[in-house]
């Protein structure tokens, strides 16, 4: 069984203005993605800056979002690190949460090999029960989980069930999904590439988009999943100029900066992530959300 099917948010992580973490305000996100059919709630992973939490703000994040939810869509949590000792106490601590999934990025900076990583969430997932999702986003962290990697994964680990897709390269996770079969299962991992990945036997996406767009990021997703391929395709490519928007600097500088726009007040990002760097991309975001009919203040 997936962990899901369709549009999952890479939530944000509200801030309070002396960067202390914004419980209130998560909850008011969480009501309002599960008000507009967001299909699973995807708690500390980058977009929710998980690289400036601490390990205490983390597992409490984790344990709160899991309280809000409260069983009605299924909550996944990063618990990734470049420190497999850190990814084995923040995946355990999570499932003592009661999470429903794992988001375990590939170590960063330390650029593991193939047998390194094979090793890696190996160890990861013999601490826990949890199903595990794999994160591949090369661009972030020098390390790219081959195709065949993933395939003996998903093969011989019997909780990685999954693998979030961010390499940006069509063939590669065609060429994954041709050796796991139905081993491992894949989300998109960016939002321009939602339709194509599902073509190929995706099951839905881990989304930036669905944090302001949430209602119709979901649709999309079933549009496809329902066997209205030409509807989803029209959706992905309507969506572009905001998706590029959104990514017009580095994630979740954007997105953030989006949500306060839209009045969500969801606050500043930690450094060495701070506001937008040029007025230019301020006001690029600014435009592409009200053409794609988003009220801004």
């Amino acid at each position: 069984m997936a962990i899901f099917k369709g549009a999952g948010v890479a939530l944000v992580t509200p801030m309070n203005e002396d960067e202390t973490v914004n419980y209130d305000k998560l909850d008011e996100l969480i009501e309002w993605h599960i008000a507009e059919g967001t299909d699973c709630i995807v708690i500390c992973g980058t977009s929710g800056e998980s690289a400036t939490l601490s390990e205490e703000e983390h597992i409490a994040t984790i344990r709160h979002c899991v309280e809000t939810v409260n069983h009605r869509i299924p909550v996944v949590a990063g618990t990734g690190s470049n420190s497999t000792k850190t990814a084995i106490y923040l995946s355990t601590e999570a499932e003592k949460a009661g999470v429903d999934g794992l988001l375990v990025v590939t170590p960063y900076y330390n650029k593991a090999t193939q047998s390194g990583l094979i090793r890696h969430y190996t160890e990861v997932s013999e601490s826990v029960h949890t199903p595990i999702i794999m994160y591949n986003v090369p661009s972030r962290t020098g390390c790219n989980i081959l195709p065949e990697t993933a395939a003996y994964l998903g093969k011989n680990v019997k909780n990685i069930v999954a693998i979030k897709a961010a390499s940006g390269n069509l063939s590669q996770i065609a060429k994954t999904k041709s050796l796991a079969g139905d081993a491992l299962d894949i989300y998109s991992g960016n939002d321009d590439q939602v339709v194509p990945i599902m073509s190929l036997g995706g099951l839905g996406v881990i989304s930036v988009l669905s944090n302001v767009a949430p209602g119709y990021t979901h649709e999309m997703c079933w549009k496809y999943l329902n066997g209205d391929t030409k509807g989803s395709c029209a959706m992905q490519l309507n969506a572009i100029d905001l998706i590029d928007s959104l990514f017009c600097e580095v994630n979740p500088i954007p997105v953030k900066v989006a949500l306060n726009m839209m009045g969500k007040e969801v606050g500043p990002l930690r450094g060495p992530l701070y506001g937008m760097g040029s007025e230019a991309d301020t006001e690029r975001l600014r435009k592409s959300l009200i053409d794609f009919g988003i009220k801004v203040k």
